[in-house]
């Protein structure tokens, strides 16, 4: 892999296919470098089922960086959080925190604006994912399927929403409710 990806790059710079390198012996130095390392690649077993797949990705999509498991308890403006103590034979803890405090360390997992947490490559790559999957489809012999209606913002017609009780309905939201706290009257 190593030899073939070095190959590859001093093909192309011969080519003029990397028109920011102009030093040539830059070039053959940093590759001849790159070359005299050991590459050491770490891979998992691939997964076999599509359940498994999902319960892979959804632990790193969908979690937040506390759950309501953790939360022990609510004494005034101090909250309880549940904590495993690796140092201390893996023992689970309550450590207490002033609201300000946990609310502080919960913010410091959100992610600044324009960073997104997973991160499409291959054929979900946004810059090749209509090609690809076309290919992958016909590859599979299976049909796209089929395009939905634009949604205006106020509009939020869904297809995937049926009337619970006749199943031949629609359901439409019609108002947004705000949440009560139950400090809130």
């Amino acid at each position: 892999m190593r030899g073939k990806l070095v190959s590859l790059l001093r093909q192309a710079w011969q080519h003029g296919e990397l028109p920011r390198l102009a030093d040539g012996a830059a070039v053959d130095a940093t590759l001849d470098s790159v070359m005299a390392k050991d590459w050491v690649v770490y891979t998992k077993p691939w997964l076999q089922r599509a359940q498994t797949v999902l319960e892979y990705l959804a632990r790193y999509s969908f979690r937040t960086a506390l759950s309501d498991a953790r939360l022990a308890g609510i004494e005034g403006d101090n909250v309880g959080l549940r904590y495993k103590d690796y140092a201390d034979d893996n023992r689970w803890k309550t450590l207490p925190l002033q609201g300000g405090e946990l609310i502080r360390r919960f913010l410091l997992h959100v992610l600044p604006k324009g960073l997104m947490r997973i991160r499409h490559y291959g054929f979900l790559a946004n810059r090749c994912r209509s090609a690809k999957l076309a290919k992958v489809r016909a590859a599979l012999r299976s049909p796209a399927p089929p395009k939905r209606a634009a949604e205006g913002d106020n509009a939020r017609l869904r297809d995937d929403w049926p009337c619970p009780q006749c199943h031949r309905g629609q359901l439409r939201p019609i108002m947004t409710l705000a949440p009560r706290w139950a400090g809130s009257g």
